[in-house]
Parts: structure tokens; sequence; C-alpha cells
């Protein structure tokens, strides 16, 4: 009997053990300054995680970059400034991005996660374009949730998520040489994996 029970309780850790990590998916940034590891949102932004976790899986930023930066210095100054990085497959793999089918849009009025310091969300031209290019917020960002001035149509960018750890790389790569908003070299991302 006491075998039994040893048994019952030594599978039920094992079970446990390999459960999943997290509440919420992680996912790891591995880029050539070192790892951003981010925590998503699939309860308030769904169709963005589930989008967002399929690119992934299909290996699709496997040696893609960071290629674009918003700062004080590089935006017109009449316009409303933003502070990000921004990422993805679009100069990696242009073919497979020009394939991507446009993600619903999910704005922050629906989703209630807002741009501040460390949100990851989705770079659109207009609402439901948004696929594989996203962008990491350096301060926070009023402009770009719903109602905000960023864009003309007010409905924000759609944001699904947040880096807990590694915002001391963010700030690297954003500090990195850019010319026109672009990096120059773009930043390389080695691969998107999900912890």
């Amino acid at each position: 009997m006491r075998n039994q029970y040893l048994l019952v309780l030594t599978l039920s850790l094992l079970l446990g053990a390999c459960g999943q990590k997290y509440k919420n998916p992680h996912i790891e940034i591995q880029t050539s300054k070192g790892e951003i590891e981010v925590e998503l949102y699939p309860e308030q932004a769904p169709k963005t995680v589930q989008a967002f976790l399929s690119y992934i899986k299909s290996g699709y930023y496997k040696n893609s970059s960071f290629y674009r930066v918003l700062n004080d210095d590089n935006q017109p100054s009449n316009a409303d400034k933003a502070e990000l990085i921004q990422g993805g497959m679009y100069k990696s793999m242009p073919k497979v991005h020009d394939t991507l089918t446009g993600i619903p849009h999910e704005t922050t009025a629906q989703t209630h996660i807002l741009h501040k310091r460390g949100t990851i969300s989705l770079a659109r031209l207009a609402p439901g374009t948004a696929t594989s290019e996203f962008f990491i917020c350096l301060s926070d960002q009023p402009g770009f949730d719903f109602g905000g001035e960023n864009n003309p149509d007010k409905q924000g960018y759609a944001a699904f998520g947040t880096v807990i750890k590694g915002m001391d790389i963010v700030n690297k790569i954003y500090n990195q040489n850019e010319s026109n908003q672009s990096f120059d070299p773009p930043v390389p991302i080695y691969n998107i994996i999900q912890l």
C-alpha cells in the first residue's frame, strides 16, 4: 500500500512538472545583444497572440531583425513623438511576409492592454493589416492606444504582451546606430522561441 502511495505521488509530481510552465505564454526574443523575455496575454488579445505564436512555431523569426527605431531625434518636430524599436521578418523573409493574412484588429479598448514601457504590439497600416511585424515601447505611448493621436484613424495598435525580463537589452538595441529611422546595420534576431 505504501509503495502504491509513493508511486501515485511520484507520478503526480512528474505530471505536474511536465505541465505548462506559466499561466500565460512566455516567449524569448534571442538577439545579438541578448535575450528579451515577453509574457503574452491570450485571454485579452486572443487573435493577436494566436497568430504571433503560429509565426514562432513556423520558424518565421529565425534570422530576422530589429530594423526600425523611433526616437526624439528622427521624427518631425511637429509630430507626436514615439520611442520604440520595431522588428520582424519584413526584411529577412519578404516573400513569406507578403503572403500573410492580416490579423483582425484588437484595440486597446477591447483588450485593456495599454502601450506602457515594455509593451509589445503589432505594427500595421490600416486596422486588420497587421501580421508579423511588432514593436516594443521604450516609454509610455498613450498615442498608440485606442483614440490616441499617433494614427489618423484613432484605432490605435494591437498590444498583446509585456517585456518581463530584458528591458536593458531593449534599451541597448534602441541606442544602436540609426539613419532615417532604420538601424544601421539592423540588429539580428537569431530566433524567437516559446518558453
